[in-house]
């Protein structure tokens, strides 16, 4: 992905792994919709959507940021840089030098399910999640399945009897 540029044109360019976003960065650590970056008279605010792996500057994991020309920011393990057309001008600017780190993620550890680099993943969204709601609806919807049974049984014995 290296050299890989997305001109800013809109207000808002939403960043992420999935293709809805408006710049698709298809890589592990980026998560689906990992943050947008928004023009905001002549600012541009970078501003992470609660993504898995963060979204910092240099070592420092930030919310929400003005970046300042040529400034790298990290999401996940990309590193992207800012460009503008010209210092201090608002005009349009670009994400430019889009590169994966050499921690990455290899093919072969993918395949086989293995965990590796220093992402805490407790908490993370990927971790095994127990699945308790999905536990209660079926005992519930069990429970409900045996008083209707029972309700058209005793219907049927009281049927079956008649009148006399």
């Amino acid at each position: 992905m290296t050299g890989r540029t997305h001109e800013l044109k809109v207000d808002k360019t939403t960043i992420g792994r999935v293709e809805d976003n408006t710049f698709q960065i298809a890589e592990a650590s980026i998560s689906s919709h990992h943050c947008e970056i928004l023009l905001r008279g002549n600012d541009v605010v970078l501003h992470d959507l609660n993504s898995t792996n963060g979204t910092f500057i240099g070592s420092e994991k930030v919310t929400e940021i003005v970046l300042k020309p040529n400034q790298v920011f990290r999401l996940g393990q990309v590193e992207i840089r800012l460009e503008t057309d010209a210092p201090g001008a608002p005009a349009r600017k670009q994400l430019d030098q889009t590169l994966v780190m050499q921690r990455g993620v290899s093919l072969n550890d993918l395949e086989q399910g293995a965990r590796v680099g220093g992402f805490d993943t407790k908490g993370s969204g990927f971790s095994k999640k127990d699945n308790k709601v999905n536990m209660i609806f079926w005992v519930v919807a069990g429970v409900v399945g045996l008083i209707i049974i029972g309700v058209l049984l005793y219907g049927l014995t009281i049927a079956g009897k008649g009148p006399r």
